[in-house]
């Protein structure tokens, strides 16, 4: 007899701790106290119960229940466990994000800015949020759209591949690279071979110049526009005589009469030496033995 209670206990005790086991597993957990509240949504896109309930990226609750609302038809009520320390403030609803995988999981988004909170069993609005799941199912009328335009594209594509002006373009490219290739050569065996050699000229006439410059500071300009002054002191001096009559040469150049007579003096002396070259006797008598008797 002893025999059989202890295997019954043993029975019972197994099929407590897979329960417990069960439970914990699904995020249960029997001796810690937790809240519970309802969430209307209208589309639970896949939700499944022990889903996690985050908030804040930190879990906070489990699905514990999930039950179509035959009252208001397109609705669905899911139940949710939170723990007990968990106060939902009033105007926050829930949003259920569809993962890349397909799996969905609850947010629960407070609202920071009421000081109120939600009693328990009361409802909270959740929202489907699709994720990048809704996004691509969205797009998907775009891309059907889309289709036609991106086949033309393609064809045109195609076209433009197939046209021997692009092979022509493409050799074209092949063929200026390489002059540019060839250039880039050139202007290495420049800069190694020839650029030595004019650095070399400008530094000797970087050397030019700084001796020229050191001469000109060397220079003294104070004498040199004094003797300028006085140079242009003396043509203004030369000037002004030239301009006045009471010299030969202001009388030469402002005098007509002066300039006359010269010119008539110098025409006499002209004839006179023409004469006197013409006829010498007349005017020279030179004799070794003296006159002699006409």
């Amino acid at each position: 007899m002893k025999k059989e209670v202890k295997i019954g206990l043993a029975g019972i005790g197994a099929l407590l701790i897979l329960f417990f086991g069960i439970n914990y597993l699904k995020g249960i957990n029997l001796f810690k106290p937790e809240s519970y509240y309802y969430v209307d949504f209208q589309n639970i896109n896949g939700l499944s119960k022990s889903s996690p309930v985050f908030a804040h990226g930190f879990k906070v609750g489990i699905v514990s229940d999930i039950q179509y609302n035959h009252q208001n038809p397109g609705h669905v009520i899911v139940g949710i466990e939170m723990e007990q320390n968990m106060k939902i403030p009033t105007g926050s609803h829930a949003e259920l994000v569809t993962e890349m995988l397909g799996t969905v999981k609850m947010n629960l988004i407070p609202n920071l800015k009421s000081n109120t909170f939600i009693q328990e069993e009361d409802t909270i609005i959740g929202y489907a949020n699709n994720g990048i799941m809704g996004a691509a199912e969205s797009l998907m009328p775009k891309m059907e759209i889309m289709l036609p335009k991106l086949d033309s594209i393609l064809t045109s594509l195609n076209a433009l591949l197939a046209n021997p002006a692009l092979t022509n373009t493409l050799q074209n490219v092949e063929e200026l690279t390489a002059t540019f290739n060839k250039t880039g050569k050139q202007i290495n065996r420049l800069m190694e071979k020839d650029m030595p050699k004019i650095a070399e000229n400008i530094t000797s006439i970087t050397e030019d110049l700084k001796t020229i410059s050191s001469n000109i500071k060397e220079t003294d300009f104070a004498a040199t526009f004094s003797k300028v002054d006085s140079t242009l002191q003396n043509v203004q001096l030369l000037t002004e005589k030239l301009n006045r009559k009471d010299n030969s040469l202001g009388l030469l150049m402002n005098d007509t009469a002066f300039y006359h007579n010269i010119n008539t003096t110098a025409a006499y002396a002209a004839s006179l030496l023409n004469d006197l070259q013409s006829h010498p006797k007349r005017y020279v008598h030179f004799s070794l033995f003296g006159k002699k008797d006409k």
